[in-house]
C-alpha cells in the first residue's frame, strides 16, 4: 500500500455506530499509527439525563449488534441506560483522549477503544469523571505511562486549558466535517496525494481486513 497516506477518523466515544467500527479503527491503529489522525466530532458533548434517550439509544443498539456482531452487554442497559439520575455526556472521555494524546497521539485510539469495552460490555457509567480517569489511567500505564487516577480526574474537572483546547478541536473537526460535506459519525477520510475518499458504512463495519482491502482500492486508483 501507498504509504503517503492520511486517514482521519471522525467519531464520538459515545457513538454506537462507532463502536461498531472498533475492530476496524483497532486495525488501522496498529498498521497506520502514525498516520492515523483522531477527530472528535462532539456528537453527544454536554450533559442530558440519560433517560430521554435509553429506550431510543438501546433499540439502536440491538440493530448495530445485529447488523455488525458488537455486542452490548445487559450490564450496560441496567447499570447506565438505566441508572436512576443517568447522565449523558461524552465531555469527560473526549478531554481524557485529549490529554492522552499530549502524551503520546497512539494513546488516542487505544483509549477510544478502552472506553467502549468499558461503557457497552462492562455497564461502567462513562459520563462519570473518575470512571473516565480509571480507565485513562489503565490505558497509559499499559503503554508505561505513570499517572493517577485521582490527578487526571481533577485535570478533568478543573483544567480549563485542557476544556479550551478539547473545544477547539471539536469545532475544527466540525468545520472539516462542513468542507467535506459529511454528516454523522462514525467517517474515515483517506487523503492520499492530495486527494480525499470518504469510506463509511460498510467497509468500518467489517473488521480491519474489510477495510484495509477498500483503502488498497483507493490507493491503487489515486
Amino acid at each position: 500500500m501507498n504509504t503517503d497516506i492520511e486517514l482521519q477518523y471522525y467519531f464520538d466515544p459515545f457513538c454506537g455506530w462507532c463502536y461498531a467500527s472498533a475492530p476496524a479503527l483497532a486495525g488501522l491503529a496498529e498498521k497506520f499509527s502514525s498516520q492515523l489522525k483522531m477527530l472528535p466530532s462532539g456528537l453527544f458533548v454536554g450533559g442530558r439525563p440519560i433517560s430521554s434517550i435509553a429506550d431510543h439509544a438501546w433499540r439502536n443498539d440491538q440493530r448495530i449488534q445485529a447488523l455488525t456482531g458488537q455486542r452490548f452487554s445487559e450490564e450496560y442497559l441496567r447499570n447506565v441506560l438505566l441508572a436512576p439520575n443517568g447522565i449523558f455526556d461524552s465531555g469527560p472521555a473526549t478531554r481524557a483522549l485529549t490529554a492522552l494524546g499530549e502524551h503520546d497521539a497512539m494513546l488516542e485510539p487505544r483509549f477510544l477503544h478502552a472506553i467502549q469495552i468499558a461503557r457497552y460490555l462492562k455497564g461502567r457509567d462513562t459520563s462519570n469523571i473518575q470512571e473516565v480517569a480509571t480507565v485513562a489511567v489503565q490505558v497509559a500505564a499499559e503503554h508505561d505511562i505513570e499517572l493517577t487516577a485521582e490527578t487526571f480526574a481533577e485535570r478533568l474537572r478543573d483544567d480549563s486549558a485542557l476544556r479550551e483546547r478539547t473545544l477547539e478541536r471539536m469545532e475544527d473537526t466540525q468545520r472539516q466535517m462542513n468542507i467535506l460535506g459529511i454528516r454523522g459519525v462514525p467517517q474515515l477520510v483517506a487523503i492520499v496525494n492530495g486527494e480525499a475518499r470518504v469510506l463509511s458504512g460498510e467497509p468500518l463495519y467489517h473488521g480491519p481486513a474489510h477495510l484495509v482491502a477498500a483503502l488498497d482500492e483507493f490507493c491503487a486508483d489515486a
